[in-house]
């Protein structure tokens, strides 16, 4: 197994503090430590200083402070300092891949080539958009009046970000944010710090002002519901669980703020009759199994039409079999352990549960060996359970893939949407018609046909029901992250005296 102390390079920078206010790492204030594990081996990698009330309030008034002169740049500059920022991050690319897997037991070779990659992508987007934040060009909608619309940045952001991919939550958080003009505070996992702490240093040495990206680490309990609720922040963006996100929501609403969350999900992958069943099997695994399954977008539930059922299970059940489950440094591992030991016991929880109403295929119990010590789970696939069974419908955030059978294009449709989530989907078919009809009537933020997982930074991501409202990455984050403002202008002195007229009468 790797030695966790000499995996985290940074570590002699950040023990300045895992606070990050106004250009400068500071420790917490709320008396309280905490300790970063690493999942596969239960070493503490890093043990840090928790934020308190005052953190967040520092914080939040360094984001103020920072605003008017953040969001009076223009969008050529805010621009150019993004592009600096990417490059930032390009250098550190390796440190911020080898920190990313060690606090979250990611295999390196994932955030060497999808995490940190993805990242650096996302920054170069938004460097390039936030030159087309436009409102809406000049006209006479009224008579004698010109109308326009202007796009304005709200102010201080106040946003949450989950354990599962701490690097590229935090981008899609802060990067549409400060490229629309606004001042952030973001709040990581408690978990898993350390790349969001990089993140923010890396924006400071890319040039951007002090004070518009703060990171303060703390529980949600103390630091989320004190920046959630505070009554400087405009906006709260959080990601994270359904029912954690209605306790945001419950928060936010005291002051009215803007309100944008991307909660959990239940992603069904349809399997039509004519679909290539070598894809879908390979689909299916690579789909279930990304990040050890901590993925809100992983395929969770695979509804394989009759015909095709018995061998997709098989051969899906031997595929799994196949996956390398091991040490996230070594080279040969295909997937790592979950992010805590906590976290993999309510997994197995899920599966011995489901023993008494579904097939175990194959997995449903941890390694022994060498990985006895680590969070490790093994992919597991689950056959033949209930519709309303709590395996289909609870989000497991595991290695687990439930398969169920159905008969007619109508009925696998609706089983699709039979969940409370609708964060994504996939359909596999090669009739267009098919394709076409999934894409149009399953509920969910986003549809892959005969593909399951992939995301680019120009496309939108977010969910329907359950799974939240509003969308990260792409231009539709701005609408985010603006607001809107109708200016108009009486052009003629004789119009103005006609209105006065009209409203007060002759006087």
């Amino acid at each position: 197994m790797h030695n966790s102390g000499h995996r985290f390079p940074a570590q002699e920078r950040l023990a300045a503090g895992a606070q990050y206010i106004a250009g400068r790492p500071t420790h917490g204030t709320s008396g309280h430590t905490f300790a970063v594990v690493d999942p596969a081996t239960g070493d503490t990698v890093y043990s840090y200083e928790l934020a308190g009330h005052a953190d967040v309030d520092a914080a939040v008034a360094a984001a103020r402070a920072a605003f008017p002169g953040w969001a009076g740049a223009t969008p050529g500059e805010r621009s150019d300092a993004l592009h600096r920022f990417a490059a930032v991050l390009a250098e550190r690319a390796e440190e911020f891949a080898r920190a990313e897997s060690l606090q979250c037991g990611k295999p390196l070779k994932l955030t060497r080539e999808f995490d940190v990659p993805g990242t650096i992508d996302n920054t170069a987007f938004f460097a390039g958009a936030a030159r087309h934040l436009q409102g809406q060009s000049a006209g006479e909608y009224s008579g004698d009046h010109t109308s326009y619309v202007r796009r304005e940045p709200i102010g201080v952001v106040g946003s949450i970000a989950p354990w599962n991919y701490p690097l590229q939550m935090a981008a899609w958080k802060i990067l549409p944010a400060i490229a629309a003009g606004n001042t952030i505070v973001l709040k990581p996992a408690e978990l898993t710090p350390l790349t969001s702490l990089l993140f923010a240093e890396a924006a400071t040495a890319a040039g951007i002002p002090d004070g518009v990206v703060n990171i303060v680490t703390g529980t949600g309990k103390e630091a989320g519901e004190h920046l959630v609720g505070h009554p400087d922040v405009a906006m709260t963006s959080f990601t994270g669980s359904t029912a954690v996100g209605k306790r945001v929501a419950e928060v936010a609403t005291a002051t009215v703020k803007r309100l944008h969350l991307e909660l959990g999900g239940k992603a069904p992958f349809l399997v039509f009759d004519d679909a290539d069943l070598d894809a879908a099997v390979n689909g299916a695994v690579a789909g279930a199994l990304i990040n050890t399954g901590q993925d809100c977008t992983a395929a969770t539930r695979a509804y394989v039409q009759r015909p095709l059922y018995e061998e997709f299970v098989a051969r899906t059940a031997a595929l799994m079999e196949g996956v390398r489950v091991g040490d996230p440094f070594g080279p040969a591992t295909d997937i790592g352990p979950l992010i805590s030991h906590a976290q993999r016991d309510r997994v197995a929880g899920f599966v011995e549960r489901a023993r008494a109403y579904a097939r175990v295929v194959t997995g449903g119990e941890a390694p022994q060996g060498e990985l006895k010590s680590g969070a490790y789970y093994r992919p597991t696939l689950v056959a033949d359970a209930a519709q309303d069974s709590e395996i289909v419908q609870s989000e497991i955030f595991g290695p687990v893939l439930v398969v169920l059978p159905f008969d007619s294009d109508d009925e696998g449709i609706g089983l699709a949407n039979d969940t409370p989530y609708g964060l994504a989907a996939s359909a596999w078919t090669r009739d267009v018609y098919r394709a076409n009809r999934a894409t149009r009537e399953i509920k969910a933020g986003c549809v892959w046909v005969n593909d399951h997982i992939p995301i680019i930074s120009e496309m939108p991501h977010g969910g329907y029901k359950a799974s939240g409202f509003g969308k990260d990455m792409s231009a539709y984050s701005f609408e985010e992250y603006t607001q809107i403002k109708h200016v108009m202008f009486d052009n003629t002195a004789v119009a103005r005296k006609d209105w006065h007229r009209t409203i007060f009468g002759d006087r």
